[in-house]
């Protein structure tokens, strides 16, 4: 008798709902990656196979050739050092520059300081291609254009990143800046030494995000940059179309794999601290 009744109750615990929840996450799932599951297979495919109509999702024969014109047909070592000074320098003066601004705006009082956010957040509804041509403008009589400076310096603060710490900022306790102030303790002491280490999640999320946006990138290293060699590999794939406008989907996909990798690491490496800020959003 207990074996029937424990075998109705594991019966009872598959609910009709839990196996349609499944059913749409698994469903959902294999929409998403397979755009993934394209690139990185066509990524080996023979050109005869890439080519081929009707098209198939799997090689026949594998090979690496592909990868191997990647490397060949473009300064791929530069240009992935490019990605990662582009994309590092800009996400390293991002968070210097947009905590300072949010501390200030989150913990400090000064007239203005209302005013003084809403113009940051009116930015946001501004366009990025509206303000392309001032900028490069700007660049040019910096003499930055073809060089790291031109690249990161116009992106080393964000409206978006300013208002995102500040409203993690504003979550977090005063009561122990208050008492670091009594004992003596300066407004950037306190910003260091109190606001910031609790701040880590906001801030290893908003890293992430403004090193993906900038790493895929394509518009601003092709108008902030003239040369092949000063050029990112979002960039430098665009120089793999041929005569005619004729491109080599695999070598392509090659080398948008390639691309995508470091952005993949970088999300392991965070994703516990990422889905531990995502899960304490809204929390006082």
């Amino acid at each position: 008798m207990s074996a029937v009744a424990a075998s109705r109750r594991g019966k009872r615990a598959i609910k009709p709902s839990t196996v349609l929840v499944t059913i749409a996450v698994v469903a959902v799932s294999a929409v998403v990656l397979l755009p993934i599951a394209i690139i990185v297979l066509t990524a080996f495919k023979p050109v005869a196979e890439v080519n081929a109509f009707p098209p198939s999702l799997f090689p026949s024969e594998w090979t690496l050739d592909n990868l191997k014109r990647v490397t060949s047909d473009l300064p791929f070592l530069r240009l992935t050092v490019n990605s990662f000074v582009f994309a590092g320098g800009v996400t390293a003066f991002a968070l210097v520059f947009d905590s300072l601004a949010a501390y200030a705006l989150a913990r400090m009082d000064f007239t203005g300081r209302r005013v003084l956010l809403i113009a940051i957040i009116a930015t946001l509804m501004i366009p990025f291609q509206a303000t392309l041509i001032p900028l490069y403008q700007l660049v040019a009589d910096l003499g930055w254009v073809n060089s790291y400076a031109g690249l990161i310096a116009p992106r080393a603060a964000d409206a978006f990143g300013i208002f995102f710490l500040r409203q993690f900022f504003l979550a977090l306790p005063r009561d122990v800046d208050a008492a670091a102030r009594i004992d003596g303790a300066s407004e950037f002491r306190v910003f260091r030494s109190i606001v910031l280490p609790n701040a880590v999640p906001a801030l290893l999320t908003l890293g992430l995000f403004t090193f993906v946006n900038n790493w895929n990138d394509l518009l601003w290293p092709l108008v902030f940059t003239t040369k092949a060699e000063m050029g990112t590999i979002t960039s430098g794939l665009t120089l793999l179309t041929g005569p005619s406008g004729i491109v080599p989907h695999g070598v392509m996909m090659a080398g948008s794999l390639i691309a995508i990798l470091p952005l993949v690491i970088a999300f392991l490496f965070i994703q516990r601290r990422f889905i531990e800020n995502i899960a304490t959003t809204g929390l006082k």
